[in-house]
């Protein structure tokens, strides 16, 4: 956890260097430190600090209390401090400042733009904000490494969702809590509010309903359909097995590819690695209906010794820290361990065994994938999310990669705006996308 600490500080040479002292001796990482005022006695100053959990803030606390002169104001968990009032608020897109202005937009202006759309309803995705728009749909049952904590305490991973979808390609994404475990129930309340938005984003929900909640949606509405879970996270990972082969002299469509894990995540990678043209990919899970789930697919089961064995890449999202020992790992490997917070096998921990490549789930984020992939979608009036789309997004993601870094800076919008011109351009050349449906996401 990341905690600030505004702290009263004597301001004389030294003391600051003796807080930093008994941060580093406590096992605190210091992040940023802000200079509120100084005086000429004393300072005051915030400093962030990342720490293991609460307990170990609050011994922290103690201890900067005990400093000769130094007094803790208060400290508080940055998390919490940025979800105060939640993060998402709706606004008009334009003020409305005259009697004119309320014609255009309300009586009677709205009356001839509705019943446009009524004649011809593909003018929606123009003239409302349905073209820029995503449900972000959730029952809570599988929220990040928490379990089934429920759609209401899911409600935070939403609202950091929609958030990118505004901040990158600037698509108004809503989340949207359904309460049920029912597939049918949640497939029928998505079908139900889906005519109000341009694309259904999935997330956080469990295995195997998740995939049966994504096929049944797929095949009944005209608008793109994609589980962030499976499909985001897997477009990331190829674009980074992409780059991380490239530095390691390596060919992913040559190599025989190990995926460890093949629950949401761990299946869509396999899968989407599969489809783009490796010809062996193995996997490894105890579950045997998530083993057949992936030999339908083309996916080879092996045990974890034998995957290790073969395998020239191996991706883990297993959900097991340390599950990987060092003497499984073989010389020349490119290794992804991806499970957090804590992952089946530390970085630093392969490479010393021999791996030519490693990499933990802090360098893999899905934020780089969903945003331009829902943008170049609705851009191109697009009726699903295919694998040529896909395959499009984790290519232009590695051509953007400069060759010392594994992907691309995340809160760049020119990364974005490429995925989304891909995925736009690959819609329409497998012939998904409907040009009558086009949004207006560019004006």
């Amino acid at each position: 956890m990341d905690c600030t600490y505004r702290l009263r500080i004597p301001h004389a040479a030294g003391q600051l260097a003796k807080v930093a002292t008994l941060i580093s001796e406590h096992d605190g990482l210091i992040g940023d430190v802000q200079t509120i005022t100084v005086a000429r006695l004393e300072a005051i100053r915030e400093i962030t600090v990342e720490l293991r959990d609460k307990d170990h803030a609050d011994q922290l606390a103690v201890a900067l209390g005990q400093l000769p002169g130094v007094r803790v104001v208060w400290y508080h968990d940055r998390a919490f401090i940025a979800h105060v009032g939640g993060k998402l608020e709706v606004r008009p897109r334009h003020p409305v400042t005259t009697n004119q202005e309320v014609r255009d937009v309300y009586t009677p202006g709205v009356a001839r733009v509705s019943t446009a759309i009524h004649e011809y309803p593909q003018l929606a995705s123009r003239f409302t904000m349905i073209g820029r728009s995503v449900a972000i749909c959730t029952n809570g049952s599988r929220v990040l490494g928490l379990g089934d904590i429920g759609p209401v305490a899911a409600m935070p991973v939403m609202e950091g969702k929609a958030m990118f979808y505004a901040q990158l390609v600037d698509i108004a994404a809503i989340p949207i809590l359904i309460d049920t475990k029912d597939v049918d129930e949640f497939v029928d309340t998505v079908v139900r509010i889906a005519p109000g938005f341009g694309g259904i984003h999935l997330e956080d929900i469990s295995t195997p309903d998740c995939f049966e909640i994504e096929r049944r949606l797929i095949e009944v509405l005209p608008q793109p359909v994609m589980h962030d879970d499976v499909h985001g996270t897997a477009v990331v990972t190829l674009a980074a097995l992409i780059a991380a082969c490239r530095q390691a002299d390596m060919r992913l469509d040559e190599a025989v590819v190990g995926q460890v894990g093949l629950g949401a995540a761990g299946f869509g990678i396999a899968t989407l690695i599969h489809d783009a043209g490796v010809k062996r990919v193995l996997a490894s899970d105890p579950n045997p209906a998530a083993q057949e789930h992936a030999r339908a697919r083309g996916i080879e089961i092996a045990d974890l010794d034998t995957l290790m064995r073969e395998a020239d890449v191996v991706v883990a999202t297993s959900g097991k820290p340390g599950l990987i020992r060092p003497e499984m790992v073989r010389p020349g490997q490119v290794i992804f361990a991806l499970t957090n917070p804590a992952a089946e096998i530390d970085p630093e921990a392969a490479l010393a065994a021999g791996a030519a490549f490693a990499a933990d789930g802090t360098s893999i984020n899905n934020v780089l994938g969903y945003p331009g992939i829902f943008k170049g979608a609705l851009l191109a009036g697009a009726h699903e999310i295919n694998l040529e789309m896909k395959r499009a997004a984790a290519w232009a993601l590695a051509g953007l990669t400069v060759s010392s870094e594994l992907i691309p800076e995340m809160l760049d919008r020119r990364v974005h705006e490429v995925v989304a011109e891909a995925v736009r351009q690959a819609a329409v050349e497998s012939g998904v996308a409907d040009l009558e449906r086009v949004s207006a996401t560019e004006d």
